[in-house]
């Protein structure tokens, strides 16, 4: 074996596991890592802030099943970057990131930069570790990969102290990491589908980690043969095609109230690699915890997850995607067909535009995008209220059609955009964004131009913090502070990148600005700019303003 320094056994261990592309913002404290990935054939695209790094390696672990990969500096670097992990925790998505170190003989010393990474990102990851001897790196790195992927996946820290990186050993390579097969659940199975037949009322709820196009299909054919109804969480509407029979909505911000009744009406809940949290229950006032919970079925892979705050009569540790491949091919079950159809119907119903004021209107121009976008384009998002108008009128037609953070992240839109191009650089991608989210990550638009990732970035602009100033406006009604905003000329931005800018002052001109931003190839920005008034899809700023003074004077 011939001598490597850590950077190369690193890079060639990243290899060995399938990396193809790593995300970074440089740093002195990993310079032998950077030379390790030379001629590593691994890509590397550099980035303007770690926090938009980690959120494309973020990014990239939810479009592939395969751990993104980021790399930060020591310090502010990894402060930055952990905006991104929290988003890979929280959304169950396989990461893995490394940071660079202070040496190891100038430890706590308070050395420049110096940090206990173990500490900082102890409850943020699955799994955080320094690696303090060189020979040791192939031994950590195959580790990672194991615990970023199995059970249920996440991001995985290792700091890399930069004298154990630069030095030299002669230690072997691991091979690529095998996970642990599915166990046997047959009779399960066998119990789930008893369960189903008897039920009235279930409701299916598609979630989770480790999806596929197979998985999906697999979820249409079962729930499409057995007529049963199928829900999805927050930002995970790709799950199953929206066109489909057995499709009832989103339990998401905003959600359909029809639906949220039928979650508290079910007498079976099914849920196929998703958790109910906060959101999904609406603050765990749809279903609470202390209360009388209808019965609840869980596949998940994580052995740990079933029955944390709900009881559960049945729990199976296997992906969801292995369940339903054996549920899909065995014969339907019947007797919900007609609950099947009330869910449906009243999902069509929700679909009605709710008119919004101004000449700009998100209801008209979100359908049109729905009607004319190819059918594997990918729609990206951050956090807003502008997200609303995507989730509740954009018909989502094949799985990873949405990229979107469940954690709530602002800014995270535009770097998702950014990592879906360059891993489908065939298809077509879209970043919806808030002015107060895009302006969080903005700076990537060099990121983008560098690596010729020719996203459409469509700014929804209505000079406000919109989600943060519709609860102000129904909790301190009319006393505005902190949320408006003051934003620049967003075509012209575009323009300075080298990129196409467009500014749509009226609903009718999306559609121009929309097709010369496809025909440019490059980088382009569509600023929407709509009226004050705009606040969210089913409330104007003064209708919110009134529920909030005639909450006040009830109280």
């Amino acid at each position: 074996m011939a001598l490597r320094h850590g950077g190369k056994i690193l890079a060639d261990q990243l290899h060995i596991q399938g990396v193809r592309r790593v995300f970074s913002v440089p740093g002195e404290s990993f310079l032998a890592a950077l030379d390790g990935l030379y001629e590593s054939g691994i890509e590397n695209v550099v980035c303007r802030h770690e926090g938009g790094a980690t959120m494309m390696a973020e990014a990239h672990g939810k479009l592939t099943n395969e751990p993104g990969v980021a790399f930060v500096t020591r310090g502010p670097g990894a402060t930055n970057g952990s905006s991104g992990v929290h988003v890979a925790m929280q959304d169950s998505t396989p990461m893995i990131l490394f940071v660079g170190q202070i040496a190891r003989d100038h430890r706590d010393r308070g050395a420049f930069q110096e940090v206990d990474y173990r500490a900082m990102f102890g409850s943020l990851a699955k799994w955080v570790a320094e690696v303090d001897q060189t020979d040791r790196l192939p031994e950590y790195i195959a580790r990672a990969f194991l615990v970023a992927q199995s059970g249920r996946p996440g991001p995985v820290v290792l700091a890399l102290p930069e004298d154990m990186l630069s030095a030299a050993a002669d230690v072997p390579d691991r091979p690529k990491v095998v996970l642990p097969s599915a166990s046997d659940y047959a009779t399960q199975l066998e119990a789930i589908r008893a369960k189903l037949a008897q039920a009235k009322r279930p409701l299916l709820i598609a979630g989770g980690p480790m999806w596929s196009e197979g998985a999906a299909a697999d979820l249409r054919a079962f729930a499409e043969s057995s007529e049963l109804p199928v829900a999805v969480p927050f930002r995970r509407q790709d799950y199953l095609d929206n066109r489909s029979s057995s499709y009832v909505g989103d339990l998401g911000v905003g959600m359909n109230p029809e639906l949220a009744k039928s979650l508290q009406d079910s007498d079976l809940l099914v849920l196929l690699g998703a958790e109910l949290r906060d959101i999904a229950t609406d603050g765990y006032q749809l279903i609470d915890p202390t209360g009388v919970v209808p019965p609840i079925i869980q596949i998940h892979p994580g052995s740990d997850q079933a029955g944390q705050v709900y009881p559960v009569e049945i729990a199976v540790t296997a992906r969801a995607s292995d369940v339903l491949a054996q549920l899909s091919v065995m014969p339907p079950i019947t007797g919900a067909a007609d609950w099947t159809q009330q869910l449906r119907g009243a999902y069509e119903a929700w679909q009605a535009p709710k008119e919004t004021p101004g000449p700009v209107k998100m209801e008209e121009i979100v359908p049109w995008l729905s009607e004319n976008l190819p059918e594997d384009s990918i729609l990206t998002n951050g956090a807003g209220n502008y997200a609303a108008f995507l989730h509740r009128y954009f018909c989502f037609k094949g799985y990873r059609s949405q990229v979107a953070p469940t954690s709530g992240s602002m800014g995270y839109g535009f770097p998702a955009a950014i990592a879906a191009k360059l891993e489908n650089p065939e298809r077509t991608v879209v970043c919806l964004a808030g002015d107060g989210c895009f302006q969080m990550t903005l700076n990537e638009c060099s990121t983008a131009v560098q690596h010729g990732a020719g996203v459409i970035v469509i700014v929804v602009n209505n000079g406000k913090y919109g989600t943060i100033r519709m609860h102000q406006e129904k909790t301190y009604p009319g006393r505005v502070s902190g949320t408006s905003l003051s934003n620049p000329d967003f075509a012209a931005l575009a323009n300075s990148y080298g990129g196409s800018g467009v500014t749509v002052t009226r609903t009718e001109d999306f559609p121009n600005a929309f097709k010369q931003a496809q025909q440019s190839g490059a980088l382009s920005i569509i600023e929407l700019q709509l009226d004050d008034e705009v606040l969210s899809t089913s409330m104007t700023l003064s209708q919110t303003r009134e529920v909030g003074r005639g909450a006040r004077n009830q109280d």
